[in-house]
């Protein structure tokens, strides 16, 4: 097995880049929730280091979030970020103080001393950018620490027991705002904790290719197939698990961008030779949303209605003792909340709510512990094609959520499908597809006059959005520079009939949501 880092989730926003960021560096973590999280968890875990995350809360407060006090006698190396730094020095007998001066964005951190976790960043003297954000501020560090660096709000902003190997800092180091963050977390899992960084995707596939068989042994597993990277991983790290005992559904619900329905049923069944059913359902699928507009019915019926096709399949082709499903780690971490209460539903995701106990299969989850580009890379070490794997995210729901405020008909579909083949087939030609996280058009519900010819036209308004990001936690709008849209804008309106006028969509998440609904 390989070495595993134990992040202990305090309730930050921005707990997943810690594990992003100690991945990258080729070592095996996965993020816990501190209520959940005992000194006989850890040693169960074979934690080789421990890493304390942000949070919310504040640690003057009676019954904020700490760590297990018997963690500091494990003698394992560990690294308190921000809140994690603060209950850090409460719990070994230093002080944390609300009110001093608030430090929230871009800061100048000085190194103060020498310090392991800075190697190959900083000298004494050095000064580097850090992204702070806390209100309260360490105002007395337990005995035995250094200060290793400080800021102009933060007078203990990094700390060192070098001999306990225990650190803290009160900046974030796994945001992008924090150049030397990547390094420092490397630092700390490579120098201080020793770990050799020998997890790679190879390793997981022959891991998880093992961990399937032992699972399934004899037994047949069903997979919906979407054409999304996710269910496409799935199922060839499967088909090459466990061969014919796999069979993949693909319900086309007729809510697919151009052409891809096609692209799924060639490379699997053609290319692949994996046991493929095509169910076309997008009748029944056009028939269920009759007249509907809210999103989250949309979004629900569709979820409910690919259930019962899918199991009404499953049962055509002699049933399955296994589901496989493409959950990813976000999904997972997302589903517990680290105070146990529940969590704000911003728009429900498709895949998550579990089985009708009626289909009495077990599921596999093979993707369970990955970020989003890590299944693309176990994508290409399947030997998945490029086009296939550095696909840009699809929602479940598809073409459906992406025609807001109005009844879903095949007309409009058609207008949408096209209008976005056009903007793809664009951003392509020019060479940005992979600079891009995603990329698509939305029809909006509002007809506006325009002039083809010397006819008037009143046909709908379009949306174009294009949107960068690491992890599709946060997004900004990509910059087009205005040449590129004005391209987009008039092929879209010579060449899709329907459509007389495009607008950019120039949101950042937060506060908008990277789809419209």
């Amino acid at each position: 097995m390989s070495e595993r880092v134990l992040i202990v989730d305090f309730g930050s926003q921005v707990t997943q880049l810690i594990a992003r960021r100690v991945r990258e560096a080729g070592v095996y973590c996965e993020i816990h929730p501190f209520n959940r999280v005992t000194v006989d968890s850890i040693r169960d875990f074979g934690a080789k280091a421990v890493i304390l995350s942000g949070g919310p809360a504040s640690v003057t407060e009676a019954g904020s979030p700490r760590a297990p006090q018997g963690l500091f006698e494990m003698g394992l190396p560990i690294l308190g970020i921000c809140y994690g730094q603060q209950t850090l020095c409460e719990q070994l007998g230093g002080k944390v103080e609300p009110g001093h001066h608030r430090e929230f964005g871009r800061a100048m951190l000085k190194l103060a001393e020498p310090c392991a976790l800075f190697d190959g960043v900083a000298a004494k003297g050095d000064e580097v950018q850090v992204w702070m954000s806390h209100g309260d501020r360490v105002t007395a560090i337990p005995a035995g620490f250094k200060v290793v660096a400080t800021s102009e709000g933060a007078p203990f902003a990094a700390i060192a027991n070098a001999e306990k190997r225990i650190y803290g800092v009160q900046f974030h180091p796994e945001v992008v705002h924090t150049p030397i963050g990547k390094q420092l977390l490397s630092n700390f899992v490579h120098k201080i904790a020793g770990c050799a960084g020998d997890w790679t995707m190879k390793a997981f596939k022959a891991q998880e290719i093992a961990k399937v068989r032992a699972q399934v042994g004899s037994g047949r597993v069903i997979c919906g197939l979407s054409g999304g990277v996710d269910s496409s991983v799935v199922a060839a790290l499967l088909h090459e698990a466990i061969g014919d005992q796999l069979t993949c559904v693909f319900v086309d619900t007729g809510f697919m961008r151009s052409g891809e329905a096609d692209q799924v049923v060639s490379l699997f069944r053609d290319r692949f030779n994996i046991k493929l059913v095509h169910k076309d359902a997008s009748d029944l699928f056009l028939d269920k949303l009759a007249g509907l507009t809210d999103p989250e019915k949309k979004r629900k019926i569709i979820g409910a209605t690919f259930i019962d096709v899918f199991e009404e399949e499953a049962k055509a082709v002699g049933g399955a003792d296994f589901l496989a499903q493409g959950t990813l780690y976000p999904d997972v971490i997302e589903s517990v909340s680290f105070t146990g209460g529940p969590s704000v539903t911003i728009k429900s995701h498709h895949n998550v709510g579990g089985l009708p106990e009626r289909m009495n299969m077990k599921l596999v989850e093979p993707l369970r512990e990955l970020f989003k580009d890590e299944v693309r890379e176990l994508g290409r070490e399947l030997g998945l094609p490029d086009d296939m794997v550095g696909r840009h995210p699809f929602p479940g729901p598809g073409l459906a959520i992406r025609i807001p405020g109005q009844p879903l008909t095949r007309e409009n579909l058609d207008i949408l499908r096209k209008a976005d083949a056009v903007y793809l087939d664009e951003i392509r030609k020019a060479g940005l597809y992979d600079q891009i996280w995603q990329a698509f058009a939305v029809l909006l519900p509002v007809r506006t006059v325009g002039v083809m010819g010397d006819s008037r036209s009143y046909d709908y308004a379009c949306a174009l959005r294009a949107v960068t990001s690491t992890d599709g936690m946060t997004a900004d709008f990509y910059p087009f520079d205005m040449a590129f849209i004005g391209r987009v804008a008039n092929r879209i309106i010579n060449e899709v009939k329907g459509i007389n006028r495009v607008t950019y969509d120039v949101t950042s998440k937060p506060p908008g949501t990277i789809e419209w609904e």
